[in-house]
């Protein structure tokens, strides 16, 4: 609605224009003898009076020395709040990073195993989705060989916005560079760089991100979150976990959800159950995060900076924290494993890899499919890529369909 005020001030003065006022100066009328006669009395008193209050107005007092305007002090007292706002900023941002940053000696070759969001193969290109691979590592303190308890792939896609986490089992049985046989989680012991390159050439996609989670410091995460929604599918007593747990949905501390990722013994399915409930941890952690608000946000950086290591800056988790909280629609979270059945060979327990499936479900994935779906129809693009799920240094036997129906496989866990 317009101003009134306004509108009645420009009536006022309508017979003036900007351009006829820009650049006038007030001058002292110049009030010589023959000025006066030509005016009446009057009338010269009234316009001596004016060139009076001209005169008077265009000598204003000098400022007084030392004073500073308080619009400046304003200025002057906001500059230097946030010279010191961002400098704890930067010192906080810097502590973090500090504290995530992955050993030096495994930095080089780390970035040379990874390779930066949308240069992803061929398969990819159509969105912006980028894979992140997840190490949980079961490394002791003085223990000079280690070995990746939880591995998992998780494809992030901020534009649908959606997660896909896929469990690569730890007995998983591949070559390694040398042709010698051996369990996947053993390429952590040679650093992250060659974890990153067996896990994408298992499954055929280049990988974008690292992130080495210490489960331990996951528990004060959770708790941070005031807990985390699961729906445990089978009642489980204590065993190496060291807590039971009932059927059910239910929210879980950070030791409950701790005691669940680490439950191995009394879960249907062994390490392919602890699998699955490491996915539905991580799965709640992140649909928590992502409900976050921005003032809680800082906080919770702080704690996961105290639980992982990552090549991952913190603008960079922020920046994609906000990217799929600020996607349209609900955010959409698959489930799944590599299609896998155990093994006995030589007498050492691996877990082999069902190759024509994990081929399907790896192009379901990379299409952003729900990988379980197997009537979903595949795209062109995911179809024809011949690398996504081609597995070229598994080391199971070719013919498996014999071996896996007699053995314990991924779909043997409890739903």
């Amino acid at each position: 609605m317009p101003d009134s005020s306004k509108k009645h001030e420009a009536a006022h003065f309508a017979p003036h224009t900007r351009e006829s006022l820009e650049g006038a100066v007030a001058k002292p009328l110049d009030l010589d003898e023959k000025n006066l006669k030509d005016l009446t009395s009057g009338g010269a008193e009234r316009l001596e009076a004016s060139a009076k209050r001209v005169t008077r107005h265009e000598a204003p007092a000098p400022a007084r020395k030392g004073r500073v305007p308080f619009a400046a002090k304003v200025l002057i007292v906001l500059l230097a709040v946030i010279g010191v706002v961002a400098g704890g900023l930067w010192a906080w941002v810097s502590g973090i990073e500090g504290e995530m940053r992955v050993r030096d000696e495994d930095r080089a070759d780390l970035e040379d195993a990874l390779v930066t969001p949308g240069e992803q193969s061929a398969a990819d290109q159509a969105s912006n989705a980028f894979y992140v691979l997840i190490i949980g590592s079961d490394a002791r303190e003085g223990e000079s060989v280690s070995r990746s308890d939880v591995i998992m792939l998780a494809r992030v896609d901020t534009d649908a916005p959606s997660i896909t986490l896929v469990s690569i089992p730890r007995d998983t049985m591949i070559y390694r560079g040398d042709g010698a046989i051996e369990k996947i989680n053993a390429e952590y012991n040679y650093g992250p760089g060659p974890t990153v390159r067996a896990v994408s050439e298992l499954a055929g996609v280049d990988i974008a991100h690292y992130v080495e989670v210490n489960f331990d410091g996951m528990k004060d995460v959770v708790d941070a979150l005031g807990g985390v929604t699961v729906n445990i599918p089978e009642d489980i007593t204590a065993g190496n976990g060291g807590i039971s747990l009932s059927k059910g949905e239910q929210v879980l501390s950070g030791d409950e959800a701790l005691a669940y990722a680490r439950e191995r013994y009394n879960a249907t399915g062994g390490d392919f159950g602890r699998a699955q409930a490491q996915r539905q941890i991580v799965e709640a952690i992140v649909r928590e995060v992502l409900s976050s608000s921005p003032v809680e946000m800082p906080g919770l950086v702080t704690k996961l900076a105290q639980a992982i290591t990552t090549d991952l800056s913190v603008p960079d988790i922020i920046s994609y924290a906000l990217a799929l909280q600020q996607a349209g629609g609900s955010l959409t979270t698959y489930s799944a494993a590599c299609p896998s059945y155990t093994l006995n060979q030589d007498g050492v327990s691996y877990v082999a890899t069902m190759y024509a499936e994990w081929r399907e479900m790896m192009q379901r994935v990379d299409a952003g499919l729900d990988p379980n779906d197997e009537s979903a129809g595949i795209p062109d693009a995911q179809r024809e890529n011949e690398r996504l799920g081609a597995a070229t240094n598994a080391a199971g036997p070719k013919d498996y369909e014999d071996l896996a129906e007699n053995a314990l496989t991924t779909d043997d866990v409890a739903r």
